[in-house]
């Protein structure tokens, strides 16, 4: 989806966001050919990323948080896929914000606020929010995520301030039209393994066939 300012404007008043700025994607007819160098490369945001930087393998995620298919993964494949490779050491795995719509733009916001740079606390956010996807997805927005602030120590005037980060949601929109663009990402959830695009919800057996290989090789 396009998000346009008349858009972000005419849905305002049935979110309930603060959010006040808009994500500027414009999708071009001909996407550059990506590298792998092009894709290990963080843009306007840094990584969030578990598992050691010097893994044989790394798995990016390019997701949205109000993406059903991006929760079911994050549910039902996403433990077993840490627990066999990431706390094993075997593969770095990075997460990218590439919100398809306001609120999940909203989500991705305050997963950042709360981390603070630090991966543990943004892979614990954005777990929260993808569970209970439903809950603030399709109610208030606003102050469903109040509320996730507050538990993780935020008040509401710094989740406030957080939702009105312009320079945030700037540096969000950029990260998502480089992958647009360059990475030729077009759909929630994308994965890259070692530079190699992989689109959809991917069972566990799937990301096996791709790991295990480059393992031994």
């Amino acid at each position: 989806m396009i998000i346009t300012r008349r858009a972000f404007t005419a849905a305002l008043p049935l979110t309930g966001l603060a959010l006040t700025g808009v994500l500027p994607l414009n999708l071009v007819t001909e996407a550059m050919a990506q590298t792998p160098a092009q894709v290990a490369k963080p843009q306007s945001l840094p990584d969030m990323a578990l598992g050691p930087k010097d893994a044989k393998v790394t798995i990016i995620e390019y997701a949205s948080m109000t993406c059903p298919h991006c929760a079911a993964f994050n549910n039902t494949v996403f433990p077993k896929l840490k627990a066999e490779y990431i706390d094993t050491g075997k593969v770095r795995y990075v997460f990218r914000e590439f919100p398809l719509d306001i609120k999940a733009a909203a989500g991705s916001m305050l997963a950042r606020c709360i981390a603070k740079g630090d991966p543990e606390k943004y892979f614990a956010v954005t777990d929260l929010l993808f569970r209970s996807q439903d809950d603030w997805v399709m109610k208030d927005t606003t102050d469903a995520l109040v509320r996730v602030g507050k538990q993780a120590g935020l008040s509401k005037q710094e989740v406030d301030d957080c939702l009105k980060n312009q320079s945030l949601l700037d540096k969000i929109s950029a990260d998502q039209k480089y992958a647009t663009q360059v990475l030729k990402v077009d759909s929630t959830p994308t994965f890259f393994i070692n530079g190699k695009i992989l689109k959809g919800e991917t069972p566990l057996k799937e990301f096996e066939k791709k790991i295990n290989p480059l393992l031994k090789g």
